[in-house]
């Protein structure tokens, strides 16, 4: 029998610390090739947009995210991004559950930057940044809280309306918030920076960073024009990514900063994996800048796809169907 998830079951079941520890526990594994992450590759729509299966596997599971980034659907009022997942049995190959994928990549991709932010950052960092305040900006705040004594979130967006839903969605975790003026003054002062807008050109510069400051950038869509982080800001920062060949697939920060000189391919060779297992270094001082280029992974997907599936038996939720039948 498949287990079909919709949106409101994945809430409803999700547990944050337990998709942190997963995620932790997956980079970790692909670091040392007990998990697999095909690098993806999109096929292009009619329309303009892509169509990317973002593929993973571990010894337990087999699991393919397609991903449809749909620039066209903004004009439409419609989501941009859409993403269904399929978990598999890795040794019978049967079709386990299929699950929305909406809650589960802000829910991982704010998992991955938090487990990057407790690896890379000052452990001193008590003042947040979010240049961007929707979903992720909410998942990021919520994560990043856990692993550091954070005080204080410094937030921008374009949008007050935005910013007061923001301030109203992490109202419970009692953190002093400030609306900044620009990205700049969100950067300027924050140990910890999180971009999270689906940006086309540079929203943060180099030019900002200070001596000490980890970034997170993982706003940016799955576009290889489209970027948050300007050249000189991925030149000025030690880089690490979620996986090396997935980055060079996916990342217009990365991309667009190798084609206009500022950095090289060898500079994206360190995975957030190698760090937890100690394979390279992560921070090495206190005035080190630090950035985590993030553009999402299969395997990410997979882990999280996984927990929510045997919760799901255990609770009893969700809808069985024989796809056989």
């Amino acid at each position: 029998m498949t287990l079909i998830l919709n949106h409101s079951d994945i809430t409803t079941l999700i547990d944050r610390s337990e998709i942190y520890d997963a995620v932790e526990r997956a980079h970790a594994d692909l670091a040392r090739g007990d998990a697999f992450n095909p690098q993806p590759s999109a096929m292009p729509l009619p329309n303009g947009g892509n169509s990317i299966p973002m593929t993973a596997a571990t010894a337990q599971s087999s699991s393919v995210k397609l991903l449809s980034d749909m620039p066209a659907n903004a004009a439409r009022g419609l989501p941009t991004q859409r993403s269904t997942i399929i978990l598999s049995c890795a040794e019978t190959g049967e079709c386990e559950a299929v699950l929305d994928g909406r809650a589960i990549t802000a829910i991982r991709t704010a998992a991955a930057s938090a487990v990057a932010t407790e690896y890379l950052s000052r452990k001193s960092s008590t003042v947040l940044g979010v240049v961007g305040a929707g979903t992720l900006a909410v998942e990021h705040t919520r994560a990043i809280a856990r692993v550091r004594g954070i005080e204080k979130v410094l937030v921008w967006s374009r949008s007050a309306t935005t910013i007061r839903t923001f301030e109203e969605r992490i109202a419970d975790l009692n953190l002093a918030v400030e609306r900044s003026e620009s990205p700049r003054a969100v950067t300027s002062a924050v140990d910890i920076l999180c971009t999270l807008t689906p940006s086309h050109s540079p929203i943060v510069s180099g030019d900002w960073f200070h001596p000490g400051l980890h970034v997170n950038a993982v706003g940016a869509p799955p576009r290889a024009d489209w970027r948050e982080i300007d050249s000189a800001g991925m030149r000025v920062a030690s880089l690490f990514v979620d996986a090396t060949s997935t980055t060079l697939a996916k990342s217009g920060d990365a991309l667009l900063a190798i084609a206009e000189g500022a950095i090289t391919a060898e500079d994206l060779q360190t995975e957030i994996g190698h760090v937890i297992t100690g394979q390279k270094p992560g921070r090495t001082s206190s005035d080190q800048i630090t950035l985590f280029n993030s553009v999402g992974i299969g395997l990410q997907d997979l882990v999280t796809a996984r927990i929510l599936l045997s919760r799901a038996r255990a609770a009893g939720v969700g809808t069985e169907l024989d796809l056989t039948a």
